[in-house]
């Protein structure tokens, strides 16, 4: 039997979980359809971990029934019923079905998305035949996404014809407009900053009374999605013995109470340290909640802010919490459309060696790598100091084309949407656009690893040898990055220092740099 038509079909995305959105402003669960799509394409066009696939598919069948629950006719496309390959073959089949006048959805997180769905529907106008010449055409209603706290012509207002940009003046007239850790109109403590609390490692002892992440039971819904994703994407990477993410607003609201009351008070303290084993430490596990929009950033930032004035918080740690939130979460999603579509193929240093095979497995002798890649596969997880400090500075010294690095980001980990994942990738990891937003690239040699972990302990490769037997490839490419830019970064206040450190080594010992970096280069696959 074919589906009853309606007026508008709401088209609702995968990371567009959200109760209150825009989509469904002033329409009608007895005239309206909500349409949902699992389509293959979205597992493919980057390899994606299966953890990141059961995320998204389990928390849209739980929306979804949700939806029902309120009332609202569901068309669910599901991936082991209708099989779509694509988010367009989903939609042209829908509007064939329900013949709707319009399509009414919020503005995708990815410009990929976007460009498909508007060919799909272009492709709808292109087949109507000469008899349907006079009716409307069908089409499409973009509405903004007021998940986010600054809207894109705020930033874009902000943001101006600025050359570069940085988050740190965003991030004030955020806390300005929306009264957060301000007191008598002047940031809580006396700075607006922190930052410079929040960078210690463990020392010698190690992570101590690290807090129990919570467990969320898989249900029914999320078994079966499991199993789907293991039969149809057996071949992916990652691993689902530990799947453990929220799937539903009611488990992102336990998971952000439970941040609120066991991590957040030593939040800051040992925010950037690594360590063996220690998977989650004191890190608040609530961006795949906040990419999917199960939760809602300003009450994550005044559940936050409510701890620090009823409690007496640390202030750096809340501060720093918070900071990511309002600040740097927005800023990114404002550079995003604001640098589209030349932040997707930008390229500042020409780089453009294959991403290492290892990359997908973690079988290299670089521990630190080991680490951090074994544990991304094991939950679609690392936080930002091992993305950005560990495989995303390794990408950067050994030269590796930006594209092929972010699309491994995008695949990786369960909170990556590409509004988030390319800037922060491309932009902060990478300096793939130049600095933009960063002032330096983010490179530094072994010594920082050993000093923020307990990774070199356990490595084939010693981090304070720069060439010769046992040298580290994170010390060689580190010094050999500095050779080959010396100039650039002599030039910049926030790098001379490096470049003076590198300017005390002997001619021989930059010769000896020099060569052993390209042996390494020359063979990512084997270290």
């Amino acid at each position: 039997m074919r589906p009853a038509s309606c007026r508008h079909l709401i088209l609702i995305l995968g990371d567009q979980l959200d109760e209150d959105s825009a989509a469904f402003d002033g329409l009608d669960p007895a005239q309206d359809v909500v349409l949902m799509i699992e389509a293959r394409e979205e597992s493919t066009h980057v390899w994606s971990h299966k953890a990141r696939t059961v995320l998204f598919l389990s928390a849209m069948r739980h929306f979804a029934d949700t939806l029902r629950q309120r009332g609202w006719r569901v068309a669910y496309r599901a991936l082991d019923a209708q099989g779509d390959t694509t988010l367009a073959d989903g939609l042209i089949a829908a509007c064939a079905d329900h013949q709707p006048e319009r399509v009414v959805g919020v503005e995708p997180g990815d410009m990929r998305v976007r460009q498909s769905i508007e060919n799909a529907l272009e492709s709808i106008a292109n087949s109507q035949d000469s008899a349907r010449e006079n009716q409307q055409k069908l089409i499409m209603e973009w509405r903004a996404d007021r998940h986010f706290l600054c809207t894109l012509p705020q930033f874009h207002r902000w943001a101006g014809q600025s050359a570069s940009l940085r988050m740190e003046f965003f991030y004030r007239m955020m806390r300005q407009q929306y009264q957060v850790l301000m007191d008598d109109g002047k940031p809580a403590g006396g700075q607006w900053n922190y930052d410079a609390d929040n960078r210690k490692g463990f020392g010698r002892t190690g992570p101590q009374h690290v807090p129990r992440p919570l467990v969320f039971e898989p249900d029914s819904i999320t078994r079966g999605v499991i199993a789907l994703v293991e039969q149809q994407f057996a071949a992916h990477p990652g691993d689902l013995q530990r799947f453990n993410w929220p799937v539903t607003r009611e488990q992102a609201l336990v998971a952000l109470n439970d941040f609120i009351n066991h991590r957040l008070p030593h939040f800051g303290t040992h925010q950037d340290a690594m360590w063996t084993g220690l998977d989650f430490g004191w890190h608040a596990l609530l961006s795949s909640s906040l990419n999917l929009k199960l939760l809602n950033p300003l009450e994550v930032v005044h559940a936050a802010e409510q701890a620090y004035r009823s409690r007496g918080l640390d202030l750096a740690s809340v501060e720093g919490f918070i900071r990511q939130v309002l600040g740097w979460r927005e800023f990114i999603r404002g550079v995003y459309f604001l640098d589209m579509p030349g932040l997707k193929t930008a390229n500042h240093f020409g780089h453009d060696r294959p991403l290492p095979a290892w990359y997908w497995t973690g079988e290299t002798r670089m521990n630190c790598m080991r680490q951090c890649i074994s544990q991304t596969l094991a939950n679609g997880y690392s936080h930002h100091i091992q993305r950005l400090m560990v495989t995303g500075m390794f990408g950067v010294t050994a030269q590796i084309h930006p594209q092929q690095l972010c699309d491994w980001y995008l695949a990786v980990y369960v909170d990556a949407v590409e509004w988030v994942e390319l800037p922060n990738t491309a932009g902060m990891a990478l300096f793939a656009n130049g600095g933009r937003f960063t002032s330096k690239p983010y490179v530094a040699s072994g010594a920082y690893i050993k000093r923020m972990s307990n990774y070199c302990s356990g490595c084939s490769y010693e981090p304070g040898t720069r060439f010769g037997p046992g040298a580290c490839p994170m010390t060689t490419l580190y010094w050999n990055f500095l050779d080959q830019h010396e100039a650039a970064f002599a030039g910049n206040p926030r790098t001379t220092l490096m470049v003076k450190h590198l300017q005390r080594m002997t001619p021989d010992d930059r010769q000896g740099v020099r060569l052993q970096a390209l042996e390494m280069l020359d063979n990512l696959d084997k270290l």
